[in-house]
Parts: structure tokens; sequence; C-alpha cells
């Protein structure tokens, strides 16, 4: 049963979930992908071969996955599978279309043209998970909102497996029109993405989830490369009232209870009802399902019902909390999306379940996590691309400026500055 925790002040919890989202490094990791990442660059592909031996137990002849493979990867997987893929990539592509910035300039007086240019990255890396489950809605998730934003080399890096690539994650990524895949895993594919090898080109941005490892390896790569986010375990918060029925609530919690014993599932409501219910049901619903070590560890360790009073308070904590996916399961749930200040993504109603986002709908499903929602966003095409300013002055337009330059550049000391501007007045 999921503790609900009731009778508690909305300051402590607050202090309570702010302790639950701390963020905290482990040295032991960090060691290691910093001789992974010194390894490959020393090594290059031969360190990806080895790694690849030592902790998938698999040997590669080629870190480059064939056209041929991904033809046989077609042919082995179900129709509909690869029906699903391609009506959840068009209806990707027309969220994300969306998205697409637009070059701008201006002329706010005579003599002076301002403008910025955006522009696409020129190559981008997206790691793709593999361990306890194949996530093929995630190469579409990444991939095709760089496609959008015109970015002309996407290099997919996914960890080899002892029977072989996941068929569907390879139909995905012909789907989303990747231009070459990696059979390469963990830190060991960030800093080859980072740094490049023999093999694998050096990219400009590495985006997609994956394990501590690789969540380590992109925080240690940024800077020589951009990265989208350091994603954690995955999280849903649910708004909910007596309207909501407790099955639903139950079953959408679990749905991200079973991605990891980490995951988070936090309910909060102003039903006592409606709380013990879902308690109950989530136990009842576990019985039976597929992944329940996983999920049920996650509901023990990070599972939590919240009972408060007002439908204020339940948003004012869940603006707290900044859940990676937020379900508002309210009567009218429309009218609250804008007082939704933190959150990765919104589902409205009682029908937009999460898996919705996760798969089908459109909006992008790499998402920030640990309450980082308070000050980032989903992935989408502006992730791809990247804005270059311009300024124009004529000779008149710089003269009616000089004064005030060179008065600021003098007050900061920068002398220098102030003569680059007045030299222009002979």
């Amino acid at each position: 049963m999921m503790q609900i925790i009731k009778n508690e002040s909305i300051d402590q919890i607050k202090a309570r979930i702010r302790q639950q989202t701390s963020k905290t490094s482990d040295p032991l990791v960090e060691s290691r992908v910093t001789n992974i990442i010194k390894t490959v660059r020393e090594k290059g592909d031969i360190a990806l071969k080895t790694y690849a031996e030592e902790f998938d137990h698999v040997s590669l002849d080629e870190l480059k996955v064939s056209a041929e493979q991904i033809d046989l990867a077609v042919k082995n997987v179900d129709p509909a599978v690869i029906r699903a893929l391609e009506k959840a990539a068009v209806n990707i592509r027309s969220f994300h279309q969306l998205e697409i910035q637009q070059s701008f300039e201006n002329s706010p007086r005579s003599g002076v043209i301002r403008g910025t240019k955006v522009t696409p990255l020129s190559a981008v890396g997206i790691y793709v998970p593999g361990g306890t489950a194949a996530y093929p809605s995630s190469v579409l998730m990444n991939a095709l909102p760089a496609k959008i934003a015109g970015v002309k080399n996407i290099i997919m890096v996914t960890p080899p497996q002892k029977n072989g690539l996941n068929d569907a994650v390879l139909v995905a990524a012909r789907i989303a029109g990747i231009d070459s895949i990696y059979q390469v895993g963990g830190a060991q594919a960030i800093a080859a993405l980072a740094y490049g090898t023999e093999s694998i080109p050096q990219v400009d941005k590495i985006t997609g989830p994956g394990n501590a490892y690789v969540a380590t390896a992109k925080r240690a790569v940024f800077g020589q490369v951009a990265i989208d986010m350091i994603a954690g375990p995955s999280e849903i918060g649910i708004l909910a009232d007596e309207s909501a029925r407790a099955k639903d609530v139950a079953a959408d919690l679990l749905s991200q209870a079973e991605h990891d014993s980490n995951a988070r599932a936090i309910l909060i409501t102003n039903s006592e009802k409606l709380a013990q219910a879902v308690s109950d049901e989530v136990n009842v619903q576990l019985s039976t399902l597929p992944r329940a070590a996983i999920a049920r560890d996650a509901i023990d360790n990070n599972g939590f019902i919240y009972l408060v009073d007002t439908i204020d308070n339940m948003i004012d904590l869940m603006n707290a909390v900044a859940p990676e996916h937020l379900e508002i399961q309210l009567e009218n749930a429309s009218d609250y999306i804008n007082k939704i200040q933190n959150a990765g993504s919104v589902f409205l109603g009682k029908y937009a379940s999460e898996p919705l986002g996760d798969y089908l709908a459109g909006p992008n499903h790499i998402l920030p996590t640990g309450g980082t929602a308070r000050f980032s966003s989903a992935l989408g095409v502006w992730d791809f691309q990247k804005r270059i300013q311009y300024l124009y002055y004529s000779k008149d337009a710089l003269l009616d400026d000089v004064n005030d330059v060179t008065v600021l550049a003098r007050e900061e000391g920068l002398e220098g500055h102030a003569r680059a501007i007045e030299i222009r007045q002979s």
C-alpha cells in the first residue's frame, strides 16, 4: 500500500519534497566515469570494443550497424508495431513543427539594423537506453525534433545486446531518418560522441536519457559538447479530487513506477476516500503487473499520497514537486492549467493518461526530472537550433551613441573599449 501523508502542514510537506529531490552524487560512479572517458579519448574504438565485452558481455567486430541489419529488423517486427510507430511519428512531427523558431531583423532607427539568425546544429548524438527495457519511442522523440530543426547528421548510440539490438529500436531509427547507428552504451558512448573516435564522429550536442553512468558522463562532458539535461528516474504527479476513479489513478501511478525502482509516484488529493482507495488499488494492480518487483520497490520507496484540504494547496504542493509528468484529474481539469508553474508535461482530464504522451500523442516524452522542471523544459526543436546575433551601424548612427558607449566603457575601466568607438569619429 502507498504511504498516505496527512495532518502535516504545507511547509512540512514541502520540506519533505525538497529532501526527496535533493541531488547527491556517487563518488565511485564519478571516478569510474572519469576513467572511462579518459580511456576512450586515448584508445578510441579499441576502448569501446573492450568495454562492450566487459560491461555488455558482447564481442563486436564492427561498432556501426549495417543497413542489412536494419532491413532484417524491419522484416522481423510485427507490422502492427511498425504502423503504430509510423502513426506516432506523424503526431510527433505535427506537434514539433509548431516549435520552429524564426530568424528576425529590425531597424529601431535610421542606420541601425539588429537581428538574430536561427541555424541548426551540425551533428547531434542521441542516446537510446538498452537494459531492462528497449525504447523505440525514445528514438522518435529524440530524432524527429532534430530532423525538423534541420540537423544534417544524427548519430544514434545504444548498448550492444547478446542477442542483437532490439528490432523495433532499429525500425524506429529508420522511420526517424537517423543517419548512423553504433552499438555502444554507457559512459563510453557519451565519451565517444563528445570527443570522437576512429568510427564515431564528434557531435555538437548529446540528448537522451540513460542510467547513472550515462548521466554522470553527460555532466562531465558538458562544455565540450552541449547536452539536453541530466535525466533522473521517471516520475509522475497526479492532482485528483473525488471525481477521479481510483483504478485510473493507481494504473497511472504504476505506469511510471514500473520504469525504475527509483521512480517517483505522487498523488496529491483533498479526498481521504480517494487516497485510501488508490492505496488499496495500487496493491491490487501490482499483483498482476509483469514488472511488479520493480514497481513495488518504487512505490515502497518513493510512492506517496499527500492529503491536503484545498485544491489551491494541492496545486501549490505540486508546483513544489515540479514533476516530470503531471496529470490533472480534477473536475474541469483544463481550468487549472494556468496555475501550473512547474511541470515537464501536463495531462488534462481523466482520459489523458500519461502513456499517451510516452508513445503517440505528439508532445515529447524526454522531460526534466527531479524537480528540474522549475527551470527547464521538454526536449524540442529549439534544443537543436542555435541563434547568431548580428548588428549593423552606419557612421551617423555611431556618432549618435559615441558618448553613451564611452561613458559606460570608462565606468567599467575599459579604456580600449572607449577608444575603439572614438577612433571611428574621424
